[in-house]
């Protein structure tokens, strides 16, 4: 059997080192495993003040500008609005709110059963070498295009794992 270059496989993984933007203090991962065509993210911040903060994928891996911007909008492929993930209509790079504790540091855990996220598969579908980018506020879920999440504090490329 042929091995196929750049697609999916069964058991990838992909990582995010997220990096602080905005002046924040912001730190942490994403880490993604693909599975058995599932993929789960588990994100892992620090340095963020209590309350929930949004989570995104963002169309371009590019965390280079010092207010996060250079990674375009929210990732998007399927060409809907913007709302909670699961409930459609949704983008591909909804993640959701990450509780942040009174220690500032949050997690959050997500399995896409819906298909929309690959490890290395087709461009519709594939993760990588786009961003992460954390939010300075809750993702309302429904304001248009971005869930009124506020400005980017934390920002990473999301990477195959070497």
């Amino acid at each position: 059997m042929p091995l196929l270059i750049g697609c999916s496989g069964p058991n990838n993984t992909a990582i995010a080192n997220i990096v602080a933007k905005n002046n924040s203090s912001v730190s942490g991962s994403a880490i993604f495993n693909e599975k058995d065509g599932k993929v789960k993210i588990d994100v892992s911040i620090t340095g963020v003040g209590a309350g929930p903060v949004a989570v995104h994928i963002h169309v371009t891996g590019d965390c280079s500008s010092d207010d996060g911007k250079s990674t375009g909008g929210h990732w998007n492929p399927t060409g809907e609005d913007h709302g909670k993930w699961g409930e459609p209509p949704f983008h591909s790079g909804d993640i959701g709110n990450i509780t942040i504790d009174q220690y500032g540091a949050g997690t959050l855990s997500l399995v896409d059963t819906y298909g929309r996220w690959t490890i290395g598969g087709p461009p519709k579908t594939n993760i990588i070498n786009k961003a992460i980018i954390i939010h300075l506020g809750d993702d309302d879920m429904h304001s248009q295009p971005t869930g009124a999440a506020g400005g980017r504090i934390g920002c990473g490329v999301i990477r195959l794992k070497n």
